[in-house]
């Protein structure tokens, strides 16, 4: 970037401009493109922290990109190309397409996708993927051992593969500590099923009124909808991705924790060292993935009801140890028949 830089203030202003010292511009240029507007998703808040934190290290200018439509998505990964960039950094599933279509034609560009991968990659397109369902499935854990109607459930956003791993993770995990216990699994949908709270808290206080009185919610910006449920009807939530335990006190049991900006961090490190087709997979035994009943420096401070239950956190970390070893191994269920 700070090559184009020069050269861009070179045209504008002429010769002279291009032979002023160069030292007050990076030589690396990254960009994040996140698939919706940032506002107040967790999750797409940390690719903002991951790119300012890649920048930071690696001496990069950086900028962030926000979408709001699909056609948004295309036109900021090209004005990416465009500008410059050296890595293009993607946040989900929504800009497969676009990166089959866009990296091909800018081979001089590398494209990293996070939270999502595609196959037959060209050697420009680099992925970091996680193992959410083993979190989820510790989530699950929870909920079976706490619940007193027998009756538990999670809300997603949108019926995908993908999206699999959080609702039946979850629901794996319940069944390992009450067999006869009851799942009801929910979907969002619509037009926008990643940031609609009012459809959200509509499905949660309806599995609410059904008997669940533990719901998991997987929805970015829709969770704080079912958070508003949960208060308003009095039930208990886990979540993802982040802490959002202080976002409904008394209410959330216990999150998962998605590491993205330590993969981001991670994936761009690789890419700066020339490595082609970088592939990351994070779960609990990288650190990728988490939960605040495993983080004994922040569980007590969290504001997570998780802290009043030290028995069922004893029983995460005994389960979360027995995957990160191997001795139980989880099927993904993104890629189940």
């Amino acid at each position: 970037m700070g090559v184009w830089r020069n050269w861009l203030a070179a045209a504008l202003l002429g010769a002279t401009a291009f032979t002023m010292p160069a030292a007050a511009a990076a030589d690396k240029f990254f960009v994040y493109v996140s698939p919706d507007p940032i506002g107040v998703n967790a999750f797409l808040k940390m690719g903002q922290t991951g790119i300012e934190a890649a920048g930071e290290k690696y001496g990069a200018d950086i900028e962030t990109y926000e979408s709001r439509t699909a056609a948004d998505r295309l036109e900021n990964v090209n004005a990416a190309v465009n500008e410059g960039a050296d890595i293009v950094v993607m946040l989900g599933f929504e800009f497969n397409d676009i990166v089959r279509q866009i990296a091909p034609t800018a081979p001089d560009t590398q494209f990293l996708i996070v939270d999502q991968c595609i196959d037959e990659r060209p050697e420009n397109v680099h992925c970091a993927v996680f193992r959410e369902y083993e979190a989820s499935y510790l989530m699950g854990v929870a909920a079976g051992m706490l619940t007193e109607t027998n009756k538990v459930g999670v809300v997603g956003a949108l019926d995908i593969p993908f999206l699999h791993r959080y609702t039946d993770g979850y629901a794996q995990g319940v069944k390992s500590v009450k067999p006869d216990a009851s799942v009801d699994i929910r979907w969002v949908g619509g037009e926008n099923p990643f940031a609609d709270p009012v459809r959200a808290k509509e499905q949660a206080v309806a599995m609410h009124a059904a008997g669940a009185d533990l719901i998991f919610t997987a929805n970015s910006g829709g969770d704080f909808g079912v958070f508003e449920a949960a208060k308003e009807k009095n039930f208990k939530v886990f979540s993802v991705d982040v802490n959002q335990c202080p976002n409904a006190p008394g209410h959330v049991v216990d999150v998962t924790l998605k590491q993205v900006d330590q993969a981001m961090l991670q994936a761009i490190g690789s890419i700066l060292e020339g490595e082609k087709n970088v592939t990351m997979a994070l779960g609990l035994k990288e650190g990728g993935m988490s939960a605040m009943a495993l983080e004994a420096d922040r569980i007590a401070d969290s504001g997570c009801l998780i802290a009043d239950h030290p028995d069922v956190a004893a029983k995460l970390r005994e389960v979360a140890g027995s995957i990160k070893d191997g001795s139980l191994k989880l099927e993904d269920p993104m890629f189940a028949k």
